[in-house]
């Protein structure tokens, strides 16, 4: 099936549509870091900057897929406008990227649409934001339901929880969705995703490296494949201040296990913040400068961050460390966009 990715960031969502089978044409993003991280990994497929609030983009969008059917549509838009205006006010220019994925969907008619989003959104003014959404998808003639889904009930080592709009069109029935492939005492936790990684206690790494330890773990054999070199593994070099606070973390723990006087700079919620081995980590975010590995004095690798999203190491992203982290943290897991993917297919094909 035909897809197109829009907002797509560096294409974790899409490189799970790819992995299901799925033949992804386009990604549509304002980030030309991370569409070079985008049409990297995604063969054959185009990255286009641009912005989905102008009508130009559209026409590029169709030029570029040569009027090849597009059977599905995938991506997040951002939905910061909805807080400022109101639900009454759902038209307003605050709003123009979500109103134009809605474009995207009038204009191509796919079999079928996904679209993520951060769970506030489900109960943003009591509920009547998404029951716009919802209105105006069935409207244009498809079948939509919500739901938030948490990616670590998909094998993702993340608990990371979105709000999930699946749409249909009518033909193809109801909507549902995937089914959870672990539950919560057999998630895969942090050390069971990363540990086989070099620790970089000595030296802070090169930007391509080797394996210095075979896989440990079913995960860690899944994300590399066959992959025989290591990229995106490299150390934040961190003050001497730094990593002696640091070190006096626990693991699990964050500022408020620290001794009184020690890292007081840091005394917000997430300051400080040592991530717990034997559990899913928290989500990963875009800055990390606060959320620390279980073992070691650092910040994780882009490489163990996109590992706790379900990148594969065949992944590679571009762009200087700082676009490379934001681009992990904006991203949709992969296997979460694999299980959707698979889910999505079958409904059509019922």
């Amino acid at each position: 099936m035909n897809v197109i990715d829009l907002f797509s960031g560096c294409g974790g969502l899409s490189k799970g549509f790819m992995d299901a089978g799925c033949d992804v044409l386009l990604g549509v993003d304002i980030d030309q870091a991370a569409l070079n991280t985008f049409e990297k990994n995604h063969p054959g497929a185009i990255g286009l900057k641009g912005s989905l609030a102008d009508a130009p983009t559209f026409k590029q969008m169709a030029q570029i897929i040569d009027n090849r059917n597009v059977d599905l549509i995938i991506g997040g838009p951002p939905c910061q406008g909805f807080s400022l205006t109101g639900p009454r006010n759902f038209d307003d220019e605050r709003n123009k990227l979500y109103l134009s994925y809605i474009k995207a969907v009038e204009l191509f008619r796919p079999k079928g649409f996904i679209i993520e989003n951060v769970p506030g959104m489900a109960t943003l003014y009591k509920g009547e934001v998404k029951n716009e959404i919802l209105k105006r998808f069935r409207k244009l003639g498809y079948n939509i339901d919500c739901r938030v889904l948490c990616a670590a009930d998909y094998g993702v080592p993340q608990i990371r929880r979105r709000l999930v709009f699946i749409g249909l069109q009518k033909q193809y029935g109801e909507v549902s969705f995937p089914e959870p492939v672990v539950d919560s005492k057999h998630y895969v936790t942090s050390r069971e995703a990363i540990d086989d990684l070099p620790p970089l206690i000595d030296d802070l790494g090169t930007e391509i490296s080797s394996y210095c330890q075979k896989a440990r773990t079913e995960y860690q054999k899944k994300m590399r494949g066959k992959c025989n070199v290591l990229s995106n593994h490299t150390a934040t070099e961190h003050k001497d201040f730094v990593k002696k606070v640091i070190a006096q973390v626990p693991e699990g723990g964050n500022y408020k296990d620290l001794p009184k006087g020690v890292g007081e700079h840091r005394r917000f919620h997430m300051a400080w913040t040592r991530c717990d081995g034997h559990k899913p980590s928290r989500t990963i975010d875009t800055g990390h400068r606060n959320y620390f590995h279980y073992e070691y004095n650092r910040i994780p690798t882009v490489r163990e961050s996109a590992r706790l999203q379900s990148f594969p190491d065949d992944f590679v992203f571009v762009g200087t460390r700082t676009q490379q982290y934001r681009q992990v943290g904006n991203a949709v897991p992969p296997l979460l966009g694999y299980a959707l993917a698979k889910h999505l297919i079958s409904l059509i094909e019922r």
